[in-house]
This record gives structure tokens, sequence and C-alpha cells, in this order.
């Protein structure tokens, strides 16, 4: 055994490799200091990844990493023994550590071909990045469309509730607006007593037209739909609007040059953007531009009112189509203008988008879809 050993660290009749570089301190010196320092970055490396093991024990290969590692320190450990042999002939060590790294080599070369396809298919950064702006993006989306719900869930519920309310108290002015008629007719030689009735008949129907609008945005109010040309209601519309706008308020309109036919209730629609132009208005105490405009686009006609006034923030926005909601000074304003536009789109099977900025102006618009036979 101890002469296996010393044949192993010492092979007898066979001279060092430095004899057959004739010991030329040139060509020596160049072997030592060469394959040290290969030696000394090899053996690094496998420092480096224990390193990182030990910070990322989440690496999914990491047992490839050892693997590597391992082949890593061997090959070192062979320039090692290159040096070595340059005066020690220790041939049989140096070849037992060959025939380790040739089967560290081959292990690792083996491993890493079947892994190959997994490891190409790890993202890189640039990717992660983009899957983490699509992420936020959804996330974003997904937040907007639950707020949505919500909203939508909320309104549904006020306008369950303002329609149930709304029709009860409509039956009572009912009865009550008959009652003052019957007695109005009753009390002709008393002008006292007929100015209180008339006083009191004029106020049941405002009450019955408050109770209309609420009817409307609970979307119980019985609608009286016929195909209309947009254009021409919102025509008929801007007639009105320029003749009580005011000279400080300059109107436009851009009307899309076919005809845009819907099914609306006429009424209904010219008092919804009465209310969107009044508002408008309001919006632009200085003066300003009011804009109303129609287009076709995927299937809809959408109609937009904007103006350039002084906007709504964020919060005022989510509370604007809310019945009884109002930024008016108390008494100036019932609160119900947009709810009431807001019930009556939704009721004839539309849509109401409302862009607003403070002081940058608001866009409403609305959108209905085409009736049967028109083409997008």
């Amino acid at each position: 055994m101890a002469e296996w050993l010393q044949e192993l660290f010492l092979t007898r009749g066979l001279p060092p490799h430095g004899y057959c570089l004739l010991w030329q301190p040139s060509l020596i010196w160049t072997h030592v200091v060469s394959d040290a320092v290969i030696a000394a970055a090899y053996f690094s490396i496998p420092l480096v990844l224990a390193v990182l093991l030990t910070r990322r024990r989440d690496i999914e290969f990491g047992w490839v990493v050892v693997l590597f590692a391992t082949f890593i320190l061997a090959c070192g450990t062979t320039h090692i023994m290159s040096i070595l042999v340059l005066w020690v002939p220790a041939y049989g060590i140096e070849g037992l550590i060959k025939i380790v790294t040739a089967i560290a080599s081959l292990v690792t070369a083996v491993a890493l071909w079947p892994l190959l396809p997994k490891i190409a298919a790890i993202p890189s950064p640039r990717q992660l990045q983009v899957a983490n702006a699509e992420l936020r993006r959804e996330a974003e989306e997904r937040a907007k469309t639950e707020e949505m719900l919500r909203h939508s869930q909320k309104m549904e519920a006020i306008g369950q509730l303002t329609g149930g309310i709304a029709h009860d108290f409509n039956n009572l002015l009912t009865v009550v607006m008959g009652n003052l008629e019957r007695a109005l007719r009753h009390t002709s030689e008393n002008e006292t007593i007929e100015r209180s009735l008339r006083n009191a008949l004029s106020a049941t129907d405002r009450a019955a037209l408050l109770t209309d609008q609420l009817l409307t945005f609970a979307r119980k109010q019985k609608l009286n739909v016929s195909t209309q040309d947009i254009n021409e209601v919102v025509s008929d519309v801007c007639s009105m609007v320029e003749h009580t706008s005011g000279g400080n308020i300059s109107l436009v309109s851009e009307l899309d040059a076919r005809p845009l036919l819907v099914s609306v209730d006429y009424n209904q629609l010219q008092s919804a953007l009465l209310n969107l132009a009044i508002n408008a208005r309001d919006a632009m105490p200085r003066g300003g531009q009011l804009e109303i405009g129609t287009r076709r686009r995927d299937g809809e006609v959408a109609i937009w009112v904007a103006d350039t006034g002084t906007g709504m923030d964020g919060e005022t926005l989510s509370k604007a189509t809310e019945p009884f909601f109002t930024t008016k000074p108390l008494g100036e304003g019932t609160g119900l203008g947009l709810s009431q536009v807001y019930g009556f789109v939704t009721q004839a099977g539309g849509t109401m988008t409302i862009e607003s900025e403070v002081g940058n102006g608001t866009i409403v618009t609305l959108s209905f879809p085409c009736v049967e036979g028109e083409s997008p």
C-alpha cells in the first residue's frame, strides 16, 4: 500500500515536466504564473456560486449550480497539479484529478442538455418588466371595473328606493291635485281661497314634476319610444339653447352628415340635452364655448355636450349622477338634472360617460344603439 501511494505521488523513473522545458526560467515561470492565475480564477467561481446559493435559496436549479461548481473546482485543481509536476513527477495523482474532472464535466454536460429548454424559458429582466407592467395595467383596469360595478350597484339600490318613494308620492299627489281642482271649481266667489288653492295646485304641479324626474332616474317612467333622427333633435335643442345661453357663451354644433336613427323618447331626449346644456352654461359663469355634436361609431350613435367651464374633480365626478347631489348653492338646484339624464339613457338601452378635469371643462357623451337596419 505504501509503495502504491509512493508511486502515485512520485512516479519513479519519470522526470518532472520542468525537465522537458529544459529548466528554462522564462518557460517555467510562464507556466507557473499562467496556471496560478487560471487556478485562482477557477477557485473563485465556486465561492461566488456558494454565496449565490446561500442568498438565493429559491433558485430552481440549485443542484445544477452545485454540479457546475464541482466541475470548475476540479478544473482549477488540474492547473495546480500542472505547477506541481514541473518539479515533482506526481503524474499519478494528476491523472486521478483529471479523471475526477472528466467525470464532473461529463455529468455536468449530460445534466445541462435536458435542462436547456427550461433554462431558456426563464424570462429575461426585460420580459419580467413587461409582464409586471401588464399585471399593473390589468390590476388598474380590474380596480376601475370593480369601482364601476360598485357604483352601478349603489345607483341601482338608490334607484329602487327612489322609484318606490316617487311612485307612492305620485299617487298621493294625484289625490291631492284632484281634490284641489274640485275645491277650486266651488270657490270662484272667494278670491282669497281661490288664490290659495291655485298656489297649492301650482306647488303640486312642481312636486309632480319632481316625482317625474325621480321616476326617470329610477327607470320606472313610461317612455314614448319612436324612431328619431338624432341630428334633428339636437338641432331643435340648439335652437332653444341659443336663445337662452346669453351673449357670453358661444354655441358650436358639429352634426354628422348622415341621418342618425335611434329609438328613443323624443321629449325625454330633448329634456336630457337641455339639462346638459343648462349644466354646461352654469359651469361657465364668465362665458366660454358650448359644443354639441353627433357621430356614428361601432353601431352606436353618440351625442356629446362639451363645455370649457370649471370642470369637476374626481370626488365630484363620482357622485355627479346621484340624485339630489349638486354643487350649486342652496336653492339654486335640485341635484336631479344629471340623475334624470342617467336614468333616461339607461332605460333607453344607452350609456352615459362623463369626462371632466378641474379648469378644463366637461364632456358628457350619450350613446344609443342604432335602429335595426342602420349600418355602423
